[in-house]
């Protein structure tokens, strides 16, 4: 949907996504690591509006796929 110059193009009606997950154990979408609260140095993508969060290990061994923009599908 093109929506005209100066229109929001959000859904009035359905609220923002929460910029931290609410009381919940943040996990690596891809080696499951738990964390207690999102560390500063894990790294949040966002997929098809969906948020998916990295540790520390996984985003260093995937920088390059990350970096072209790469959905974690395909590394």
């Amino acid at each position: 949907m093109l929506s005209s110059p100066g229109e929001d193009p959000r859904n009035p009606e359905q609220p923002p996504e929460p910029a931290e997950p609410d009381d919940e154990t943040v996990v690596c979408s891809r080696c499951g690591k738990p964390a207690e609260n999102t560390p500063p140095t894990w790294t949040c993508s966002v997929e098809n509006g969906r948020r998916h969060y990295f540790c520390d290990d996984c985003a260093r061994a995937n920088l390059r796929a990350i970096e072209g923009r790469l959905d974690s599908s395909w590394w």
